[in-house]
């Protein structure tokens, strides 16, 4: 009898234990919850944040061109990657009185460092110097860029990177006759190019 009145007794005095257990038990699970939803909460903030203060995509440099002749505001011009010469004398302005855009091809894509010469009615193209490209006149074979043979009659992206391994592999031309030995461009092609580039 006094076994079971001791079992009682223990009993009875651990209940209230059992309960403040269950209580904090509770009390520590809701707070969890809470600082979970909380911390997802923050992390999704931080993450809009971040594409927020991402840095935009770098801007293309410019091509620098500079534009001569008969245009009303000779000079330097800046053009984005793909303009054409066409691009480029409306950037100066445009042909002023008496020029003869014929003179020049409008299509031709320009190139960084070109010079795009649109003559007078009348007037011979001038010359390019040695840094080649001058739309309408000379291009130097040694030292144009293929963006500035591309400008050429019948020289597309392939035969310009052509004209340049060969000029690579060779050391330069010493005569305009020698593009005949570079692959596809045939006597025809030639006889189009020889009063438009030089060595």
């Amino acid at each position: 009898m006094d076994d079971l009145r001791t079992r009682f007794t223990a009993l009875a005095a651990g209940r209230p234990v059992v309960l403040v257990l269950a209580a904090v038990l509770a009390v520590a699970v809701l707070a969890g919850a809470v600082l979970i939803g909380a911390g997802q909460a923050s992390g999704s903030t931080a993450e809009h944040e971040a594409v927020r203060v991402a840095p935009a995509a770098p801007t293309p440099t410019p091509l620098l061109v500079h534009v001569s002749g008969a245009v009303r505001s000779p000079g330097l011009v800046a053009l984005p990657n793909g303009a054409r010469v066409v691009d480029a004398v409306a950037a100066a302005g445009g042909p002023s009185t008496g020029a003869d855009q014929s003179g020049i091809n409008l299509a031709a894509r320009v190139a960084d460092g070109q010079q795009v010469v649109v003559p007078k009615r009348g007037a011979a193209p001038a010359a390019a110097g040695p840094s080649g490209g001058t739309s309408g006149a000379i291009i130097s074979l040694s030292s144009a860029t293929a963006e500035q043979l591309e400008t050429l009659p019948r020289i597309g992206p392939a035969l310009a990177a052509r004209i340049v391994a060969y000029r690579e592999a060779h050391g330069g031309f010493s005569a305009v006759d020698e593009l005949g030995q570079v692959g596809g461009i045939g006597p025809k092609t030639l006889a189009g190019l020889r009063d438009l580039v030089a060595p």
